[in-house]
C-alpha cells in the first residue's frame, strides 16, 4: 500500500473521513495545526494499528555494515521494524485504511531524531482523492516489501541500540510501549 506518483497517504482505522482539517495533534512536539500524510518511502512506518508502539531502523548513506548486521540482521535486507508481543493479535485483526491525497498542498515536515523525515503536512483542509482503501494484511505488506519484522518482549532495549547506531530510525507511539525492565 503506497501512493501513486504525485500522491501522499494518510493511514487511519476510520474509513468514513471525507475532509481532513488541520489540527494540533495530541502528541505534537512542535506547534502548529496540520494534516499529516506520508510519501511512498515512509508508508511502511504506518503499516501498524494506530496506537501500536514501534521502532523502525533502516540503512542510509552513513550506515555501517556492522550496524546493519547487528540491528537489521544478516540476510534481513536493509530495514527492520520492531513491535512488542502484546501487539501481534491487534496487528492480525486491525482494519486499517489508507486515504490518498494530491501531494501538491503538502510540504516536508521533519520531526524525528533519526534523520529520515517523518511526514508531509498540509496547513489547509484537504479532501481525499477517493474513498478510503482497506490496507489488508499487515504481515504480508512487510513481507512483500522485504522488511524484517521483529517481535520483542520490550521495545526499549532495541530502541536504545538503534538510536546509538549509524542507522536511520524512527519511533512511533513509544509512550505505549512497556516500560524498560530496569524502570
Amino acid at each position: 500500500m503506497r501512493p501513486e506518483p504525485g500522491q501522499v497517504l494518510h493511514f487511519s482505522e476510520d474509513p468514513s473521513i471525507t475532509r481532513f482539517v488541520p489540527h494540533l495533534a495530541a502528541t505534537a512536539r512542535q506547534p502548529g495545526e496540520y494534516v499529516r500524510a506520508v510519501d511512498a518511502r515512509r508508508c511502511p512506518d504506518y503499516w501498524f494499528p494506530r496506537q501500536c508502539p514501534r521502532v523502525m531502523a533502516w540503512t542510509g548513506p552513513g550506515s555501517s555494515a556492522a550496524d546493519r548486521d547487528r540491528i537489521v540482521g544478516p540476510g534481513c535486507g536493509e530495514r527492520v521494524h520492531a513491535v512488542e508481543y502484546g501487539w501481534l493479535e491487534r496487528m492480525r485483526t486491525v482494519e486499517l485504511y489508507a486515504y490518498r491525497f494530491d501531494a501538491a498542498p503538502f510540504r516536508p515536515f521533519e520531526a524525528d531524531g533519526g534523520g529520515g523525515g517523518s511526514a508531509v503536512v498540509a496547513t489547509e483542509p484537504v479532501v481525499p482523492l477517493g474513498p478510503a482503501e482497506r490496507v489488508g494484511d499487515l504481515f504480508a505488506l512487510h513481507e512483500e516489501a522485504g522488511i524484517a519484522l521483529r517481535v520483542l518482549p520490550r521495545l526499549w532495549p532495541f530502541c536504545d541500540e538503534v538510536t546509538r547506531s549509524s542507522l536511520q530510525w524512527s519511533g512511533i507511539r513509544l509512550r505505549n510501549a512497556l516500560p524498560s525492565q530496569g524502570g
